[in-house]
């Protein structure tokens, strides 16, 4: 399976495509998009127009700002299936990952804007996957809580913050499991318990 990969810096693109390439020995294409520009939408269209997108991955949203609630758009998320969706329907198969948040869940003081959105992701994904199931596209929900990257300042790994490679491992497993998932059994227990504790 040959991988595109889109962000808005190309050095970092180059290098994690030269690094799926020598990992993979598959083919990498890499598309510098700016999700803040108003055209950026049309460009990646164009971009993709001649290629059979059979897995999606929307993965978008940055914490460290003191305006975390500005940072993810719910339009990117819903133009980037909106450009994918018909291909897939077509074919008749396809994977849409969109990756939320635990926070989705619970009220989060001071992050509100930013975990509703991330609630917004949720209902959007489990509507389109009960518009598109019977189609043969898998559209599942991604929600976890603590994962050790640079958008958490790289938190140690411990029982619940798990390393990018450790969660990417652990959530595929749930790919199947309905249409949304927290990706991790830790993460799972770490919901309802949040969930639980909200309630009382």
């Amino acid at each position: 399976m040959n991988v595109v990969i889109l962000s808005r810096t190309k050095a970092s693109l180059d290098r994690v495509a030269k690094e799926i390439g020598n990992a993979t020995g598959q083919k990498v294409k890499v598309i510098v998009a700016d999700f803040t520009k108003d055209n950026v939408f049309s460009e990646i269209e164009d971009q993709l127009k001649d290629l059979s997108v059979g897995v999606l991955v929307n993965n978008v949203g940055i914490i460290p700002s003191i305006f975390p609630s500005k940072l993810l758009e719910c339009a990117d998320l819903e133009q980037m299936c909106k450009i994918i969706l018909p291909g897939m329907e077509n074919r008749g198969k396809g994977v849409i990952l969109n990756i939320s948040s635990g926070f989705a869940s619970v009220p989060v003081p001071y992050y509100i804007l930013y975990s509703a959105s991330k609630a917004f992701i949720e209902r959007f994904s489990q509507g389109l996957q009960a518009e598109y199931r019977d189609k043969g596209i898998i559209i599942q929900v991604v929600a976890p809580f603590g994962v050790s990257t640079r958008m958490t300042f790289y938190q140690k790994a411990s029982v619940t913050v798990l390393t990018s490679e450790d969660f990417v491992k652990s959530s595929l497993q749930y790919l199947r499991a309905g249409d949304k998932t927290n990706g991790s059994v830790c993460h799972i227990i770490m919901v309802r318990l949040q969930i639980s504790n909200n309630a009382k």
